[in-house]
C-alpha cells in the first residue's frame, strides 16, 4: 500500500468552525514549477554559534523566554458555514509567536492571521503570567509576507501587564546540523508548552502556503516536536536566540513525526524590517519563466548540462529582457511533458550555484530591487556572464 506524507501547517482551531487549518500539501521540495519528482533538497554545515556544554538547559531557555512567547488567537468573521444554507458563522485559528522589540511588536506565520484570502477581522495575543495565570491583549495587524509565511503585530505596552520581553534573535546563516533546539508554542491547544530536539537539516526548500511556486529558502529541519498550533513560535537554540519560526510539518498522519520545518529567522527579520519600513516586502525580480533541467531533459535534448535552469521565456522590458537574457523558441516534449527549449540555461548567480528553479527563486529573493547580479549562463553550447540589475516584483505577480 504506498503511504502519502504532507505537508501541513501548524494553526489549530479552538472555537467555531476551523478556518486557518491551512491547506495540505504533497510531501515535495523540488521545483513545483517543472512537474519533477519531489526530492529533498540537500543540507549543508557551517559553523556553529553554540559552543558545546556551555549552552543553557530547556529548562533555563524556557525560563528566559516564556514571558515573551504568545498564544495567537485570530477570529475570523462571517465564515462560510458547513453546510448549504447555513448561516455564516464566526471562527477561530489559534497559533504562537513571539514578541521582537520593546515597542510590541510580535512575530508570527502570516498563516496563522490570514485563510484564504481573508485576514483576521481580529487578533488578541495572550501571555504567560506567574504561575498559572495569562493575559489576553488586543494587537494590531501591522503587515503579511504571504511568500515568507511571517506575519507582524503590535501590541500597545501599556495595555501589557510588567514589561515586554523580546526575544533575542539569532543568525540563521550560522546554524550548525546537531545543534540543540526548543520549540516554545501552543500546540493543539496546550499553552505554552516547550519541547526539545535537534537541527535536522538546513538549507531546506519550504512550499510556501502562498501556493505552488512560492518558495522559502534555506528553511530548517527539526525532530522537536511541534504541532498545529506550534506555528509561530519561536525555535530557539542553545545560548536562547530564535534562529526560526515553527512553520510546518512533514506527516502520514496530521501529527508530529519528527519532521517539523521552520522559516530561517533571517528571512523572518528581512520581512519584519520591510513591513515596518513600507508596510510591505519588496522582493527582487528577475523577470523569467524557467524549468528545472533534469538528467532526463539533458540526455533527451543533448544539453550540455545536466542541472540549471532552462529560460522558457522572459517577460518584455523585464530584468533579464534589458540583459539579453534569451527564451526559448520551440516546444518539445519528455515523457509526455511539455518544455519549451532553445533558451539560456542559468547556472549560477554571482558564483552560487542555482540547480533548479526553485533555488534560483530563492536566491534571487535574498537580493534587493536594484541590486546587479551576475548570471552565469550556458548559450549554444559556451558559458558566458551576464550583469542583470533586478527590480522591484511587480504586484500582479
Amino acid at each position: 500500500m504506498k503511504v502519502r506524507s504532507f505537508l501541513v501547517g501548524l494553526v489549530g482551531g479552538v472555537v467555531g468552525t476551523v478556518l486557518v487549518f491551512v491547506v495540505l500539501f504533497l510531501l515535495g521540495f523540488a521545483d513545483v514549477d517543472s512537474g519533477d519528482s519531489p526530492t529533498p533538497t540537500p543540507a549543508r554545515t557551517v559553523t556553529s554559534t553554540v559552543v558545546e556544554g556551555e549552552g543553557l538547559s530547556a529548562a533555563q531557555i524556557y525560563e528566559e523566554a516564556r514571558r515573551g512567547v504568545v498564544m495567537v488567537v485570530s477570529t475570523f468573521t462571517g465564515g462560510q458555514g458547513s453546510f448549504p444554507f447555513e448561516m455564516p458563522q464566526d471562527s477561530q485559528g489559534l497559533g504562537s509567536g513571539f514578541v521582537v522589540s520593546d515597542d510590541g511588536y510580535i512575530l508570527t506565520n502570516a498563516h496563522v492571521v490570514e485563510s484564504q484570502g481573508q485576514r483576521a477581522d481580529r487578533v488578541d495575543v495572550v501571555f504567560k503570567g506567574e504561575e498559572n495565570t495569562s493575559e489576553q491583549v488586543s494587537a494590531e495587524l501591522v503587515g503579511l509576507d504571504l511568500e515568507a509565511d511571517v506575519a507582524v503585530l503590535k501590541v500597545d505596552p501599556d495595555d501589557v501587564k510588567g514589561e515586554l520581553k523580546p526575544l533575542p534573535l539569532g543568525d540563521s546563516e550560522q546554524v550548525t546540523v546537531g545543534e540543540p533546539v526548543v520549540a516554545i508554542g501552543n500546540p493543539l491547544g496546550f499553552d505554552f508548552s516547550v519541547t526539545t530536539g535537534v537541527v535536522s537539516a538546513v538549507d531546506r526548500s519550504l512550499e510556501s502556503p502562498a501556493g505552488p511556486g512560492y518558495i522559502i529558502p534555506n528553511g530548517i529541519q527539526t525532530d522537536a516536536a511541534i504541532n498545529q498550533g506550534n506555528s509561530g513560535g519561536p525555535l530557539i537554540n542553545a545560548v536562547g536566540e530564535v534562529i526560526g519560526i515553527n512553520e510546518q510539518i512533514v506527516s502520514q498522519t496530521g501529527g508530529n513525526q519528527g519532521l517539523g520545518f521552520a522559516v530561517p529567522i533571517n528571512t523572518a527579520r528581512r520581512s519584519y524590517e520591510q513591513i515596518k519600513e513600507f508596510g510591505e516586502v519588496r522582493y527582487a525580480w528577475l523577470g523569467i519563466q524557467g524549468q528545472t533541467i533534469t538528467s532526463d531533459m539533458a540526455q533527451a535534448f543533448d544539453l550540455p548540462v545536466d542541472s540549471g535552469v532552462l529560460v522558457a521565456s522572459v517577460v518584455p522590458d523585464g530584468p533579464a529582457d534589458k540583459a539579453g537574457i534569451r527564451g526559448g523558441d520551440r516546444e518539445a516534449s519528455v515523457q509526455g511533458q511539455m518544455f519549451v527549449v532553445g533558451g539560456d540555461i542559468i547556472t549560477r548567480v554571482d558564483g552560487t550555484s542555482v540547480p533548479t528553479m526553485a533555488e534560483l527563486i530563492g536566491t534571487i529573493d535574498e537580493y534587493e530591487p536594484g541590486d546587479t547580479v551576475k548570471l552565469t549562463i550556458v548559450r549554444d553550447g559556451n558559458e558566458q556572464t551576464v550583469d542583470v540589475t533586478l527590480e522591484q516584483r511587480p504586484e500582479d505577480l
